[in-house]
Parts: structure tokens; C-alpha cells; sequence
């Protein structure tokens, strides 16, 4: 499915935030897979786990057995998110797709150093206070900071905020 998994899990974890779920699942893909461990490293949901059509229970989540990934259950398995809030005010505001399997938008390093101090770069608006774009690299699913920070530059995967 590729870089179209990305932007239908972003509009997923939008209305799910939005309709106040404490827990949802996306798709078991290797875009949904890095960019929901980057949405974790970076605070937006509290924890990713791998498991079938059954929701794990919350309260046994941190000893939670996934059942094995086999070829049979392959197309079965889904990636269980569990979304923040704060004072009940979702943490994860607002998630859009930026690159699309029709327009891929990549950005060199130069223009990740200007969006990460909120400057316009690559016909992308920079950074407002809270916000964070994920971008693919060769390193993996990267905050744009630590891509920076990495002096690397890659494909914009997806803008979240508050």
C-alpha cells in the first residue's frame, strides 16, 4: 500500500482523537509501523502495539502477548494506538498526509534546517510552537529536528500538532 497507508492512518488517528477514543488501530504496515513509533518518541500517543482484530486490554498492556505474525494472519494484524489527552483536550490536535502516492515531497537538509525554526521551506509552512513534521529517511521515520540534528533529509510523511 505504501505512502497511501500514511496519509489514510493520519486522517484515522484525526477522527479518532477527535471522537475522544482512548484506543484505535490502523493497518499493520512498515509507513504505519515507523511513523506511529515516531508519533510515540515524539509524545503524541502513549503507547503502539501489534495484535490481531481484538483490542488488547488496556490494563495488561504493558505485559500484552501479541499473537505471532504468520503468512496466515499476515493481513489480519493491526497496530493498536492509544491516543493522550490532557484536562480532556486530545494531545494529538491535528494530523495531515503531506506527501501522496501521486506527489511525493521530499526536502534537502537546507530546507528542514528552515522549517524546524518555523521559516517556509519547500512550499511547506514552517513549524508552529507544538507542532512536528515526520519525515522518511535512510535512518528510519525522523521528527524533523532529529533529522536535522542527523544532517539528513528525506520524504515528508506527515504534519502533527496540537
Amino acid at each position: 500500500m505504501g505512502i497511501t497507508s500514511v496519509t489514510h492512518m493520519a486522517s484515522h488517528l484525526q477522527n479518532a482523537s477527535r471522537a475522544r477514543l482512548g484506543l484505535t488501530s490502523v493497518p499493520h504496515t512498515k509507513y504505519n509501523l515507523s511513523v506511529a513509533l515516531a508519533l510515540h518518541r515524539a509524545g503524541f500517543v502513549s503507547f503502539v502495539t501489534r495484535g490481531g482484530t481484538r483490542p488488547p486490554d488496556p490494563a495488561t498492556i504493558g505485559t500484552f502477548e501479541p499473537e505471532p505474525l504468520t503468512t496466515a494472519n499476515a493481513a489480519k494484524q493491526r497496530l493498536w494506538l492509544g491516543l493522550k489527552y490532557v484536562n480532556n483536550v486530545p494531545v494529538l490536535g491535528s494530523i495531515s498526509g503531506i506527501s501522496t502516492s501521486k506527489r511525493y515531497v521530499t526536502a534537502n537538509l537546507r530546507a528542514l534546517e528552515r522549517l524546524a525554526r518555523g521559516f517556509d521551506a519547500s512550499h511547506q509552512k514552517g513549524l508552529n510552537i507544538g507542532e512536528c513534521i515526520f519525515v522518511g529517511t535512510d535512518r528510519g521515520t525522523l521528527e524533523v529536528r532529529e533529522a536535522v540534528e542527523k544532517k539528513v533529509g528525506g520524504l515528508l510523511l506527515c504534519r502533527a500538532g496540537p
